[in-house]
């Protein structure tokens, strides 16, 4: 009896066990069939966009009236704005592929630039023209390699899942036909690069290129950047720790660190290979109940950075959500707030730790300006600002505006019936770079009922 007992639950545990497994597998394949769908859908995307792109920029060449190339251009901006995103949603952050969104970028900046001004008053001038069928010329080039590998991958039914596989385990060396036509692509974009050495009036993408590229630390090795991982993200009891260098020809160098501990908490991390800076992190665990101030939290937050190199920042933004603090960090230069030079560092409230940093914007942006006086008094900067705004606080600022150009402004925190706003005035001229909308605290809906 007991014999026959015991063979009935070891069926039932074996049945059990089969089907949590089956399960686990279940759920691991509609993970990665998701993937792999996102994949194929930024791809498609690109493509279709870059057909666009490409034929938008052709019918901008055969106007001549504001009317019709000022929207026309307007649109190219769009769209390579979108180009630019779907090519963010793809997994190529360890191939290089800095030349095809330099050339993205270009086109975007040369249509908003050119479809913003009157163009009745200053129309395209010939070495303007020039640019723009170079500009058509190489998004046609661009445009043909997308749609090879495109053919490829239709023709084939490859998947982008190899090519993350490919490139996170380094062995995209071998044949691959997504990573060799995306190589072929990036070829093209260096063409680009290498004959238009004239960069457009107050093109300042360079700058951010420059600064993580020409980062004067010392190189640290795979074995040093597990080291400082564990010392960044402070997790105990790991016993699965890889790490994964960044492709060749990137313009600065990193390393991608996983880690997982006995306790199943997870954890991702970019470290610059020269100085082992920390890009960002991330830590994937079940936060406890809450057992520090958003305060004390904030406290956390600001002695991470000081410890690690980021310093001369202020705390610009704070906000809770649920039992995790989440801190907003601006730089700040002779009592000037420096918004480009930005950390978002977030705490977990039940021990203190910090579970997620993004840094990437600090170390691309960071650098001693020279900061030039306003031309406007602070009172001659408030009187561009719409009246019936009832002005709280203000102060002079540096941001980025749509250009990704680097102005000093003067901000204004205001409110407008309820509602509270910053409004950034630029300080040479009286032009209303930004005007935003500030959150208000989410209520506890708990609390209404």
């Amino acid at each position: 009896m007991l014999r026959t007992l015991a063979v009935v639950v070891l069926s039932l545990a074996a049945a059990g066990v089969g089907f949590w497994g089956y399960q686990e597998h279940k759920e691991k394949n509609a993970i990665l069939i998701n993937a792999e769908n996102n994949y194929q859908r930024a791809f498609h995307n690109l493509t279709f966009g870059i057909d666009r792109i490409h034929d938008q920029i052709g019918a901008t060449l055969a106007m001549n009236s504001r009317k019709s190339l000022s929207p026309a251009l307007a649109d190219v901006w769009r769209l390579t704005s979108q180009a630019q995103s779907d090519v963010g949603q793809l997994p190529l952050t360890l191939l290089p592929f800095n030349k095809t969104e330099e050339l993205l970028g270009s086109i975007g900046e040369f249509s908003y630039k050119t479809a913003v001004r009157d163009l009745d008053k200053e129309p395209l001038t010939d070495k303007e023209y020039a640019r723009l069928k170079s500009l058509y010329k190489q998004s046609g080039n661009i445009q043909n390699e997308l749609r090879k590998v495109q053919h490829m991958t239709l023709k084939n039914n490859l998947r982008w899942m190899d090519v993350e596989l490919a490139l996170a385990t380094e062995k995209e060396g071998e044949d691959n036909t997504i990573i060799d036509g995306f190589k072929t692509v990036e070829k093209k974009a260096e063409g680009y690069s290498e004959t238009n050495t004239d960069p457009l009036p107050g093109n300042t993408n360079q700058l951010s290129a420059n600064y993580l590229k020409d980062n004067k630390g010392a190189p640290i090795s795979k074995k040093e950047a597990q080291t400082k991982a564990l010392n960044y993200i402070q997790m105990k009891q790991v016993n699965d720790i890889k790490v994964t260098k960044s492709g060749k020809g990137s313009d600065f160098s990193f390393y991608s660190v996983y880690m997982k501990n006995k306790y199943g908490e997870e954890a991702n991390i970019d470290i610059t290979r020269r100085g082992g800076y920390p890009l960002w992190y991330i830590v994937d665990r079940e936060i406890g109940k809450q057992n520090i101030s958003l305060n004390e939290a904030s406290d956390k937050a600001a002695a991470f950075l000081n410890r690690h190199q980021m310093k001369g920042l202020v705390l610009d933004d704070s906000t809770q959500y649920d039992n995790v603090g989440v801190f907003a960090f601006v730089g700040q230069q002779s009592g000037i707030r420096i918004y480009p030079d930005a950390v978002k560092v977030k705490v977990a409230l039940d021990n203190g730790q910090v579970i997620g940093v993004t840094a990437n914007e600090y170390f691309e942006n960071h650098h001693n300006r020279k900061l030039s006086k306003p031309a406007l008094t602070e009172k001659e900067a408030e009187e561009f600002i719409n009246p019936r705004v009832n002005i709280q606080e203000k102060r002079l600022a540096v941001i980025q505006n749509e250009l990704n150009q680097e102005v000093l402004c003067y901000e204004f925190l205001g409110t407008l019936g309820e509602e509270t706003y910053r409004i950034l005035i630029n300080a040479k001229d009286g032009t209303e770079e930004q005007v935003e909308k500030l959150r208000q605290v989410e209520p506890v809906y708990d609390n209404l009922l």
